[in-house]
């Protein structure tokens, strides 16, 4: 088959390789000036710095975990961010360590009275909310400080009036562990993660064109391809003849310090509505630099707009009924497969966005 990949992120890279590898001809495009979509890295200074925030690979997928050890070898990075409260720091994900910071308790059972106590607020209700769910997983004293100001600098509306299953769950744990996630493979790749890309890209069937709009060819495209893999936002596929989904973006701010060391770890969280920023990466820690500078870059969120890069969908009752109406004309499709976090309105993580298309991809050929 003449395949044509609409994306050089994760999902239409792997897309790309697995279709290569079974004899097909790629073509991958992308409408920005770089592979790797939003897990790009760009050196700076020896850094590798994560241009479009910070990703950290995790899984308990061990068939994922053994793909993409094909492609990079990575580190033992360990995930613990930290959160700055006016000030004062607390660890995530919520453990022994922040609930000592609070209350001064030692053991479990004294952090899961105080727990205990602040979710009664609730009379037993149902969390009709993400407030209501965020006090019922951790009571008031971390949904105020640590939950509350972050969500709705992130999400850009009050955290009552944003769905309850949004935080569905939230890390607790009773040790005194700063590890965030709980996946069995975690780590990041040596050298960062856009030789990843151009490694899974490098067979000699598959052709890249960077700076490439879709939409300017598409009726073109259409006819010359058998199969497009499509990445982009589904409802502008179809001309939003449904109307638009909702998306969150991004706008980052980054530095260079002339010191070896500037905030002591690669993530801190700002809870507070008085940052601006959600958070500060300092990329060095990512892959554990001894570089004499350093680079950080603050994150802020922002209002998605025609032209802005989408990055989160935002799936609440709305947006979901209305991705729904776009997914029966995606099934409809004969020629066009969608997939990624915009192609299926998704929030995935780089493990999720594998498997998917490792699924995917294996259907196809079939």
């Amino acid at each position: 088959m003449k395949i044509l990949v609409v994306g050089a992120g994760l999902y239409g890279a792997v897309m790309a390789h697995e279709a290569a590898k079974k004899g097909n001809k790629v073509l991958v495009i992308d409408q920005r000036d770089h592979l790797a979509g939003n897990i790009y890295t760009k050196e700076i200074k020896g850094i590798q710095v994560h241009r479009y925030g910070a990703h950290i690979f995790h899984t308990s997928d061990r068939r994922v975990w053994e793909f993409i050890q094909q492609f990079a070898e990575f580190n033992r990075y360990t995930n613990s961010p930290i959160a700055n409260y006016h000030g004062k720091i607390y660890n995530l994900p919520f453990n022994m360590n922040t609930f000592n910071a609070l209350w001064g308790v030692t053991t479990p059972s004294e952090a899961q009275a105080v727990i205990a106590k602040q979710r009664a607020v609730l009379g037993g209700k149902t969390p009709a909310n993400l407030e209501e769910q965020a006090i019922s997983l951790v009571g008031t004293d971390i949904y105020q400080k640590l939950i509350k100001e972050y969500t709705e600098k992130q999400w850009g509306r009050p955290c009552n009036a944003l769905p309850a299953f949004i935080i569905r769950r939230l890390p607790v744990r009773y040790t005194y562990d700063n590890n965030y996630f709980n996946d069995r493979y975690q780590g990041i790749p040596r050298g960062g993660y856009t030789p990843i890309v151009e490694k899974m890209l490098a067979d000699p069937l598959i052709k890249i064109e960077l700076n490439t709009d879709f939409f300017a060819k598409r009726r073109e495209y259409l006819q010359q391809f058998d199969r497009i893999i499509y990445t982009g936002m589904i409802d502008q596929y179809f001309d939003y003849r449904y109307g638009a989904l909702e998306y969150r973006s991004l706008r980052f701010e980054t530095e260079i310090k002339d010191c070896p060391n500037a905030q002591g770890n690669a993530v801190v969280n700002y809870t507070d509505k008085e940052h601006a920023y959600t958070r500060i990466i300092e990329h060095k820690h990512f892959e554990f630099g001894t570089q004499p500078q350093t680079v950080l870059t603050k994150e802020y969120p922002a209002a998605w707009e025609p032209g802005a890069a989408p990055y989160y969908p935002v799936n609440d009752e709305r947006n979901t009924a209305l991705f729904q109406k776009y997914a029966v004309l995606a099934a409809a499709q004969t020629k066009t497969l969608f997939g990624g976090r915009l192609g299926m309105y998704r929030y995935y993580n780089m493990d999720q966005v594998i498997a998917s298309a490792l699924a995917a991809a294996e259907q196809m050929m079939n």
